[in-house]
């Protein structure tokens, strides 16, 4: 399903002229030799670019469709019409002179085979060149010298002529480089799994880069290296073990490579690379999507906003996207020299908008104006990662599940509860006064756990945006008198550095027959000293029967304080907790007679 999905991408995207066709790979590219028609070199030109990336400026190569790229093993393999200075100058890059003058010999060997007979003004000065081309006097040419140190710090380079085009854009090179790989297509042909067509197979699959965290040279999707994996009567064949053809092995591998090299529209989330892509050659449809699941930046939040409220509207996400395109989703992550698939989901574009925006109103929940409406993929997860932590990467198997839990509208994982509440637990316990223990975001993710969470009919009353004022469970009425404690102490000394929430809160959620008895021998204290200062009667009248209402909601005569609370109801008294904050900030709005 993977490879067949990846595989009509590329055809749709290569019918429009944006990936290449067989034979052919993007190649970055940092220098053109520019050669004279009897294939001297005249000039070195760079072609790198400079891009800003944050607060860094980087010289970038450009990218080009060259003559493919194949897999290079450890062995001499060279590449037709773009290669390193090793192969194509013979110049040692490595300290391995022997071994560079060897890479030089492969690569005139190959062009001189493929161009002999070749009649065009381009082949021609390339056959010159690799004619005349001597590696021991490369000192002597002034155009090397000049660029001798960026040329030794790598970087592929391709051939022009009198600064006329690039020779590989040659018509009668490309019919000549054609004609060579069909003579050396793999003769064995069996059914091809992907296209169902009976073609040469392949025997190796591409390397696929861009994968965060797996080896810079590329990593494989499918590959076979133990006997384990064969089939039988396919030993060290390979491919052969999982017949897929040669067009659909390059199909493949070029529309995920050109997937993984938009950096604008994959996602690194918890040590896994997620790509995506719809069956249509417009860009929008990622552009939307990416904004949808995680904005980077001030222009894809405004996107977002939009296209969550024509979502609610019923209206489709913009003027030129069909919602019931279908739409892919591929989550990766490295295991050495191979990659992992986390998750593949299908469906349509317009689904898993739908499901995008259920998530985010199941994590609305009250917010100062100044916020963000919606609590993005990168912000959710880094509400379960140590502040203080170097690496702000959150568990990469609990990141997969969450992010399969948002895009199929399935109740999230266990693991974010957990990571939550060990995180408020872990916080508290710390002491440190610069950190916000019960944020938003930590409220809304626990809000969102319960309300997707089996047979929550117990908690749905309480798992609303805002206070409500009406609920009588246990748990939550005692978040909420927590709260109520916390503003009496608040109200009694304004300039207190730490409160009862940076001592105790933790044991309250947990243990509460252990601390609400200490928290209102305080409370006494606190309400006293608020009566005895100036003007503090209002207050103490306020802040007393606020607390006495809510112990009223609290069976005194039965158990109203707990010896302990589970996981749900600890949640349940953080949402508490957090709501009764919220309603104390939140201004009261006027009555006006009409």
């Amino acid at each position: 399903m993977i490879l067949q999905s990846l595989t009509r991408y590329y055809e749709i995207m290569a019918k429009d002229g944006k990936l290449p066709k067989p034979g052919y790979s993007p190649s970055n590219v940092s220098f053109a030799l520019n050669l004279s028609p009897a294939g001297e070199i005249i000039s070195i030109l760079p072609l790198t670019m400079t891009e800003n990336r944050g607060k860094k400026t980087v010289e970038l190569p450009q990218v080009k469709v060259v003559p493919e790229h194949v897999t290079r093993s450890v062995g001499i393999s060279p590449y037709f019409m773009c290669d390193n200075s090793s192969y194509i100058l013979g110049m040692d890059r490595k300290g391995t002179p022997k071994r560079s003058l060897e890479c030089f010999n492969a690569s005139r060997e190959l062009h001189i085979k493929i161009l002999k007979g070749v009649h065009s003004p381009a082949a021609e000065a390339v056959l010159a060149f690799f004619s005349t081309w001597e590696p021991q006097k490369a000192a002597l040419n002034e155009a090397y010298s000049e660029h001798k140190e960026a040329l030794d710090a790598g970087g592929n380079m391709v051939f022009t002529v009198d600064g006329c085009g690039f020779a590989q854009d040659d018509p009668l090179i490309k019919k000549a480089w054609e004609a060579y790989k069909a003579s050396n297509a793999q003769k064995i042909k069996m059914q091809c799994l992907v296209t169902g067509k009976k073609e040469p197979v392949a025997i190796l699959h591409p390397k696929i880069k861009g994968v965060n965290g797996a080896q810079s040279s590329g990593a494989n999707l499918v590959s076979f290296n133990s006997t384990a994996y064969e089939s039988y009567g396919k030993e060290k064949s390979q491919g052969l073990n999982s017949p897929v053809s040669e067009y659909a092995a390059f199909a493949y591998g070029t529309a995920l490579n050109s997937l993984l090299s938009d950096r604008e529209h994959r996602i690194n989330i918890g040590g896994m690379t997620i790509v995506y892509w719809a069956e249509s050659p417009k860009a929008v449809y990622k552009s939307i999507f990416g904004a949808a699941i995680n904005p980077k930046d001030e222009n894809q939040n405004k996107l977002l906003d939009s296209v969550m409220k024509k979502i609610e509207k019923g209206e489709p996400a913009a003027d030129d996207v069909d919602m019931k395109t279908p739409f892919y989703i591929l989550g990766l992550s490295p295991n050495a020299a191979r990659l992992s698939v986390r998750f593949f989901l299908k469906g349509t574009f317009g689904s898993f908008l739908e499901n995008i925006k259920k998530h985010y109103d199941d994590l609305n929940i009250d917010r100062s104006p100044q916020d963000f409406p919606y609590i993005t993929l990168y912000r959710l997860l880094l509400e379960t990662v140590n502040p203080n932590s170097k690496d702000k990467t959150a568990s990469p198997l609990m990141s997969g599940e969450v992010m399969r839990s948002i895009l199929l509208n399935i109740p999230y994982p266990e693991s974010l509860q957990s990571a939550v509440l060990l995180r408020i637990r872990a916080e508290q316990d710390n002491g440190d006064k610069h950190i916000k223990k019960i944020t938003r975001g930590r409220a809304a993710i626990l809000k969102a756990y319960l309300l997707r969470k089996k047979n929550n009919q117990k908690y749905k009353e309480v798992l609303s945006v805002s206070l409500n004022e009406e609920s009588d469970n246990r748990a939550y009425v005692l978040g909420r008198l927590f709260a109520a404690l916390e503003k009496t102490q608040r109200d009694a000394s304004p300039d207190i550095n730490s409160t009862i929430k940076d001592r105790y809160f933790t044991s309250a959620c947990a243990t509460p027959r252990n601390v609400f008895p200490s928290l209102f021998k305080l409370y006494e204290n606190h309400i006293g000293k608020i009566r005895k200062s100036s003007g503090g009667t209002g207050t103490a009248i306020y802040d007393d029967k606020l607390v006495c209402a809510l112990l009223g909601k609290l069976d005194v005569d039965k158990d109203p304080f707990p010896s302990n609370l589970l996981l749900n109801e600890q949640s349940i008294f953080v949402l508490g907790y957090y709501h009764q904050v919220q309603k104390f900030f939140t201004p009261k709005v006027k009555k006006t007679n009409i």
